[in-house]
């Protein structure tokens, strides 16, 4: 491969640039080089040589100014030749032992299916906001053969993004996280949907006798999500005092085999419920009938964990399993678009209609603050208003 060279000084007297003519298949292509040291090999004590190249001498000496000042200031940080691709796999092997099973498993699920087919050959160091925006843009307007994707959905693809490109950033495999430029969409806030004063009455009524009236009640009238309930265990309820403690939930695995563990609440604290009587009533009911358990299965229970919420012989409940016992409860009073977490609602709803302080239900509920709870329940604190305006106006009525 013929090629000739022409030393060119630069304009700004920064040091020699290179212009180079190179001949392919019969074809003359030329660019310009530059040269220069990013720092000593700490074995040998030799230089550690780069090159940039450009179309135009102008462009190769603004390159070599730029790197000139980051090596002055010690800002330099070496070029990374790795693929997306190559770093995402690193990045879920090696830097998600922190985060819980089942968001590790939905980290790699975003990786697989969306980030390595929309932008996984680009070379890490080359990656552009523009390029990260036109994925993200192709994430919201998908074609019409393929399923329509929530602008959550995409907030949440674009976090496994942002969080992966923000770990390259902090090794100094990229200068900055190109993600900080993107724009996304605006997630709307779903209605709540709980149930009403009737709904619960004929729920109750419906859930009596039911193999898992338990889990139903506890939740209805606690606000305890899912994995809390199921993973609830006897040492955390205290008859005596009439408490209950949460520091725990429990989830399975998705994949390699799903197996069960116990994990921190969701905001990492433990709080204490002081329920209604007859929620500590429902558990001493639940304990009665386990034990009944115990009996009849003999060697064959195993309940080590001493869950409170278990099948006959001790072992873990499917959250699937429960989901669709109660979606068939739901139907049955006339509820059929229920879901399981609409218990939580209720609850909430109900504890803010009762009277009950705002930091009262934000505790209760584990939420991080107490504004958090009222953005997600200000149709009710609205309605509260309105019920205490009316009462107001009675009681100027009264003495008028």
């Amino acid at each position: 491969m013929p090629r000739t060279q022409k030393m060119a000084r630069n304009p700004n007297g920064a040091g020699n640039i290179r212009k180079i003519t190179q001949t392919r298949n019969g074809k003359e292509y030329t660019y310009w080089q530059a040269r220069y040291t990013a720092g000593f090999d700490p074995g040998t004590g030799k230089q550690i040589q780069r090159s940039i190249t450009g179309k135009s001498q102008k462009e190769v000496s603004q390159k070599l100014k730029l790197l000139t000042t980051e090596l002055d200031q010690g800002t330099y940080t070496e070029p990374c030749k790795m693929t997306l691709a190559q770093w995402l796999d690193i990045w879920t092997d090696e830097y998600l032992a922190h985060v819980k099973p089942r968001t590790k498993d939905s980290y790699k699920t975003t990786v697989k299916t969306h980030l390595k087919p929309g932008l996984g050959a680009l070379k890490l160091e080359d990656i552009k906001a523009e390029d990260l925006q036109k994925f993200i843009n192709g994430l919201i307007e998908r074609p019409a053969d393929q399923p329509v994707l929530t602008a959550k959905t995409v907030r949440n693809i674009n976090g496994v993004l942002h969080r992966a490109l923000q770990q390259a950033q902090e090794l100094g495999y990229i200068r900055v996280n190109p993600d900080n430029a993107c724009k996304l969409p605006k997630v709307v806030r779903k209605e709540i949907k709980p149930l009403d004063d009737e709904a619960i009455k004929d729920f109750v009524r419906v859930c009596q006798g039911h193999r898992f009236e338990g889990i139903y009640i506890v939740t209805l009238f606690t606000g305890l999500r899912e994995g809390e309930v199921l993973g609830l265990t006897w040492d955390c309820v205290d008859f005596r005092r009439g408490m209950i403690t949460i520091n725990k939930q429990l989830q399975r695995e998705r994949r390699g085999g799903g197996e069960y563990h116990f994990l921190p609440t969701k905001s990492g604290k433990t709080r204490y419920l002081t329920p209604a009587p007859y929620v500590m009533d429902v558990l001493k009911k639940q304990q009665e009938r386990q034990n009944g358990w115990k009996q009849e299965a003999g060697k064959a229970w195993s309940n080590p964990s001493r869950l409170v919420f278990t099948n006959e012989l001790g072992g873990y409940l499917s959250a699937q399993t429960v989901y669709l016992h109660f979606k068939k409860l739901a139907a049955e009073i006339d509820c059929p678009d229920a879901r399981f977490h609409d218990l939580r609602h209720s609850y909430a709803v109900t504890a803010l209609r009762s009277g009950d302080d705002i930091k009262t239900v934000q505790e209760n509920l584990g939420h991080h603050t107490a504004a958090f709870t009222l953005d997600v329940y200000a149709h009710v604190t609205a309605q509260m208003k309105t019920e205490s305006a009316n009462r107001m106006q009675n009681f100027i009525s009264s003495i008028m």
